[in-house]
């Protein structure tokens, strides 16, 4: 009986690494996860490692070396570490330029290596900016934030590697991605953890603006199987849109999820639409989306006892996390218009 072929997953204990150790465990692979818990959760793998089919590495990325023992024998790298958290990173951009840039420099060294046959690199759709929809991969880069910079810089830095050494690197930009398992500690950030949350209270909804901005939300385990997809195929050195392809309203999320609402200001430098463009991922890959957003949102209702300990936000507390936000970028805006 051959042996399981094995694949590393960054970040793999946090809210889409976790989604992608279940897709890999089912399709018969071995799976190394690394992540320093600082976003993961341990208990995300913790069925797995009781089977044997997964093995877990506490380091930061950053102090990865190259060679690095946990990289030998790997056949494929999914590269979701980092710092995700959109909003702090106007504060904290140093931080952000070190665990998104370096920490994937050292990713991708340590993946040189060994030889790894390929790396799938989880892009940010936020490289866009303000974008025009739906988005293309063809579509000017932008990033307002930054956080959006610092993804797009780990993006590069994955193609320089495939142009200067041969790496095989693909990478996809991910819109909207959702789903059981999201981050529930930390800095205000997606709006799914923070609606949980209220309703678990008994509290309105803090909407931003009107409600009517939509997003291109896709469900973790779609994301998963693009990333399988990715890494399989014979394509190397792209990058690829993922989304649904089919923007939902914030206020057609509250519908589904039911509660009163109370609106807080739109922020500066947040677009009124996400949409990729799944054009290429779709003909070059085959990937189809199979949770549809409704079904989507009821996995989520039905797991939500797992956001009970969740950051309660309110109006208030979310006024004083995004008062930088909101002050550098509307200087930005300021200084940009004369």
């Amino acid at each position: 009986m051959s042996a399981k072929p094995i694949a590393l997953v960054t970040g793999g204990a946090g809210f889409i690494g976790s989604h992608m150790v279940d897709l890999l465990v089912e399709r018969g692979y071995a799976v190394r996860v690394i992540d320093n818990l600082i976003g993961g959760r341990e208990a995300n793998l913790s069925a797995h490692k009781a089977s044997g089919d997964v093995t877990f590495d506490s380091r930061d990325i950053r102090q990865l070396d190259a060679p690095d023992s946990l990289f030998e024998n790997v056949k494929h790298v999914f590269h979701f570490a980092g710092i995700g958290d959109i909003v702090p990173s106007m504060e904290h951009p140093v931080e952000y330029m070190s665990a998104n840039v370096q920490g994937t420099v050292h990713v991708l060294e340590a993946a040189r290596a060994a030889g790894v046959e390929k790396v799938v690199y989880a892009a940010s759709s936020s490289c866009y900016g303000m974008a025009k929809t739906p988005t293309d991969e063809a579509h000017p880069i932008d990033p307002q934030y930054p956080y959006a910079l610092s993804k797009y810089l780990g993006e590069q830095s994955a193609f320089h590697w495939f142009q200067a050494y041969g790496l095989p690197v693909n990478s996809i930009r991910i819109f909207n991605a959702y789903g059981t398992r999201s981050r529930t500690s930390g800095a205000y950030g997606a709006v799914f953890g923070v609606f949980l949350r209220q309703k678990l209270a008994g509290k309105p909804f803090t909407v931003v603006g009107d409600g009517t901005q939509s997003r291109d939300f896709l469900y973790a385990s779609d994301v998963a199987a693009a990333f399988l997809l990715a890494a399989e195929t014979t394509h190397t050195g792209q990058v690829y849109n993922l989304g649904a392809g089919n923007p939902q309203s914030v206020n057609r999320l509250i519908e589904l999820l039911g509660g009163e609402v109370i609106y807080i200001p739109k922020r500066p430098g947040e677009p009124d639409c996400t949409w990729a463009n799944i054009s290429r991922i779709s003909n070059e890959l085959g990937w189809r989306q199979k949770v549809p957003f409704e079904d989507g949102v009821k996995r989520i209702l039905d797991n939500i006892e797992y956001w009970r300990n969740a950051p309660l936000w309110e109006p208030d507390s979310i006024a004083k996390a995004t008062r930088t936000w909101f002050d550098m970028l509307s200087d930005r805006d300021a200084r940009a218009n004369g």
